[in-house]
């Protein structure tokens, strides 16, 4: 009896070959992750005069060409009629089947190189794991959407029908980013600091003292420079603070440079049920994926975000990317007006009459709970600044009001909702968070009390879904009265119980 795999390959069509040109990119892809230590050789080798290093270099980038090579030779993909069979591998051969019905989400990434060559990368996704199931480098534009175009329409397909795609109705724009939306956007991040602080944590970690030496030499420059003016105090305060406005001008301006070339032309549209997002100046990126996929949602509104009127949404999918890939569909509007966003979660959940809920308080006592954490660290690191400066130490006793005046703000802002469809939570007084989910989606339930939450007769609700990002605000209602916390587990529970056996 023949396996899956093999029997999938005798019933598919014919087979195709990636592009010719897919060998260059899989060996840039290579020389990627090799590239720290082959330049650290390479660099031994130049300052030593030592030949035998370049060598190793020149083998080892040679090595990487023919397994890029081979790579090409071996790969073949065909089409079947209920999925995409793959074949690779040199001395192991294999074969996978891959179900359309499996493909969850169809990545297509576009750097300006692959734009050269009008050539497009592949990246095939489903919710088990966090690889993708496969990997295209690379196919032609061309074939990559028609591939794309065929995955879209052929995942909710039932088995045993024609795999041809029925004409699709035109996709529906459901957010689009402007020039303005797009500088507000980059006045509102902090990537430019990102990157900044990034380089210096590569320079100081690569043990050169080039960072130390131009910090010395414009250090010396600028003093000596406002030595010859004579300055005053009053100039010379004056001059620091234009200084530091001009880096803060400079490192906005960077921000606002790579949210254009991030979110250029950024695009959300449907189409036959699906999401689909597109965006990129330089590396364009599409990725879609089906809008029942979608686990959760989280709605962001910084202290930034609230002087220029915006929000950002962000979503879990049931599909696993590795790491903060960006090339994942997890955000659905990165800036945009609160009546753009509440329209568009009204959209992805007709019926729930967001953001009009029944939110409810939390205890009355969770701000003493929210305190107790915070002073016990104001505590400790005033007890160890008394013990090594004296009295002077004892003032971060000062922050202790400030720690009960944040507990009071952010007990008044918490609030959550249960209700039919939905649980939400919000949290925050500065920066806002919303993070809700469709009760149909939650896939676990956990209550936890610690010593302190015992003490208070407290308790905290975790839920849990799939896909869930480390990054956002986790689901889960804190601080409600333990009668309370028992009776929401109980009822979620039954919901949850009851839902897996329609199943």
């Amino acid at each position: 009896m023949r396996s899956e795999p093999a029997a999938a390959a005798a019933a598919a069509g014919p087979e195709h070959r990636l592009h010719p040109a897919s060998f260059l990119f899989v060996l840039l892809a290579q020389l990627r992750q090799f590239l720290v230590p082959l330049a650290l050789v390479a660099f031994v080798g130049v300052r030593n005069e030592d030949g035998w290093q370049l060598l190793a270099v020149a083998l080892g980038t040679g090595g990487l060409a023919v397994a890029a090579l081979a790579r090409y030779f071996t790969f073949r993909y065909a089409i079947g009629r209920d999925g995409l069979v793959l074949r690779s591998g040199v001395l192991q051969r294999n074969v996978r089947h891959i179900p359309f019905a499996r493909i969850h989400n169809v990545g297509l990434h576009q750097s300006l190189v692959h734009r050269l060559f009008d050539v497009a990368e592949v990246r095939l996704e489903s919710a088990s794991g966090t690889r993708p199931e496969a990997e295209m480098r690379v196919l032609r534009l061309a074939d990559a959407q028609a591939l794309e175009n065929l995955v879209r329409h052929s995942a909710e397909r039932p088995a045993g029908v024609d795999a041809a795609p029925a004409a699709a109705p035109s996709a529906r724009v459901l957010l689009a980013l402007g020039p303005g939306e797009l500088l507000r956007l980059g006045l509102i991040s902090n990537r430019g600091m990102v990157v900044v602080a990034a380089g210096f944590g590569v320079l100081a970690q690569s043990g050169s003292d080039l960072l130390a030496d131009a910090l010395e030499e414009w250090s010396t420059v600028l003093f000596g420079y406002a030595q010859q003016l004579q300055l005053g105090w009053v100039a010379t305060a004056v001059a620091a603070a234009g200084l530091v406005a001009a880096a803060m001008a400079a490192l906005r301006l960077l921000s606002v440079l790579l949210a254009v070339l991030t979110y250029h032309g950024f695009t959300l549209s449907e189409q036959d049920g699906r999401l689909q997002v597109q965006r990129g100046l330089l590396t364009r990126v599409r990725a879609s994926v089906p809008r029942h996929r979608i686990q959760a949602f989280a709605v962001g509104e910084s202290l930034l975000q609230r002087l220029f009127r915006r929000r950002d949404l962000r979503v879990d999918t049931a599909v696993r990317t590795s790491g903060n890939d960006a090339r994942g569909l997890r955000e659905l509007a990165p800036i945009a007006d609160p009546g753009a966003v509440d329209a568009l979660v009204r959209d992805l959940l007709p019926g729930t009459a967001w953001p009009d809920l029944h939110w409810q308080r939390l205890d009355p006592r969770a701000w003493r709970r929210m305190v107790v954490a915070p002073s016990w660290i104001v505590l400790g690191l005033s007890a160890m600044a008394a013990m090594r400066f004296g009295a002077w130490g004892a003032l971060g006793l000062a922050l202790l009001p400030l720690v009960v005046v944040r507990a009071r703000l952010w007990a008044r802002h918490a609030r959550y909702a249960v209700g039919e469809r939905l649980v939400a939570v919000h949290e925050g007084w500065l920066h806002r968070r919303w993070r809700f989910a469709e009760i149909g989606k939650l896939q676990g339930l956990r209550l936890a009390q610690s010593p302190f939450d015992r003490r208070l007769g407290m308790a905290t609700l975790w839920i849990d879904t799939a896909g869930a990002a480390l990054a956002d605000l986790p689901l889960r209602i804190r601080y409600l009265p333990l009668a309370e916390a028992e009776a929401l587990y109980r009822r979620l529970g039954a919901e949850i119980a009851r839902r897996r056996l329609q199943w």
